[in-house]
């Protein structure tokens, strides 16, 4: 608290707005303000997670300090403790806040490897978006990333969901499930990013061919995103790998799509309001019903 203050005074002809907008500190004397001031300005993340704890048994701007204190301590690799922490106290924050902290917690069971509850939470959001409840009802949302403000639309949430499904599939090995996901987000949304996840999909299953189709696309520059060079690199890397692997026999241990039937089915509604004129079903899911029975799901 004392060095809070001994940093304004120490500004010595500036005003205390300009203070604020150069340390990106909110204005106050709260436990809030002075665990932004530990974290921003001392770069005391210790210090900070204590002062965020004092501001959420405050009262003080809670959904704020609750978001924070979880990025601190997963900066700190208190991942875990994190976790506990939004589950706990998410019930002491406002109904605004809830979409944001499942985005926390989803980055958080990522980042400790807690795989099933990170599926979980992705297949409940992509629910919340075809039952027309994400985004409060609204066509877009104001998001924020490195300071600053933009529109993301609900077709761009939805195939940034599914592309973080796919990858949490693909941590499981189960690379049938990645690919229908991956397929579908870039049929609402296509990146050069998300195609070289689906061709390496496409590789963990021997098809070579598509695979190779999928990655050329990316070094033709035909999808938005391919003039990023880590796509263009990595597009390259997977079809060096590509080319020194020799297709096997057969499959073994080919592992079920773990896709429920009201899942699937939720994700087609979107897809006919978005795309009207296409048939009902994709063709991979055509491909996949006729063996769904027979894949432990």
């Amino acid at each position: 608290c004392v060095s809070f203050y001994r940093e304004r005074e120490r500004m010595e002809g500036s005003s205390e707005k300009e203070f604020h907008v150069i340390h990106k500190v909110p204005s106050g004397d709260g436990p809030y303000v002075r665990a932004k001031h530990a974290q921003l300005v001392q770069k005391d993340p210790e210090a900070a997670i204590v002062l965020f704890w004092k501001a959420i048994n405050a009262g003080d701007r809670v959904d704020s300090a609750l978001k924070d204190m979880a990025v601190v301590m997963k900066q700190l690799d208190r991942t875990e403790e994190a976790v506990e922490a939004v589950k706990s106290f998410r019930c002491l924050c406002t109904k605004q806040a809830q979409e944001s902290l499942d985005n926390v917690l989803i980055d958080l069971y990522k980042k400790c490897g807690r795989v099933d509850e990170q599926i979980a939470m992705l297949k409940q959001k992509l629910r919340l978006i075809y039952r027309g409840e994400a985004f409060n009802g609204k066509p877009t949302k104001t998001a924020r990333s490195h300071g600053k403000k933009f529109q993301v639309s609900v077709k761009q949430e939805t195939s940034r969901i599914l592309g973080n499904l796919g990858w949490a599939y693909m941590q499981k090995t189960n690379y049938m499930a990645a690919e229908v996901v991956y397929r579908k987000a870039q049929m609402i949304d296509p990146d050069a990013n998300k195609a070289c996840n689906l061709g390496l999909c496409l590789m963990k299953q021997a098809r070579y061919d598509e695979a190779r189709s999928i990655l050329e696309f990316v070094l033709q520059g035909t999808l938005p995103g391919s003039d990023d060079i880590k796509s263009g690199s990595r597009a390259e890397e997977l079809l060096t790998e590509l080319d020194s692997r020799q297709p096997p026999p057969f499959l073994l241990n080919l592992p079920g799509l773990d896709l429920e039937d009201d899942f699937v089915d939720g994700l087609e509604r979107l897809m006919d309001e978005w795309a009207p004129n296409r048939s009902r079903r994709l063709p991979i899911f055509e491909e996949i019903s006729t063996f769904r029975d027979q894949l432990a799901c």
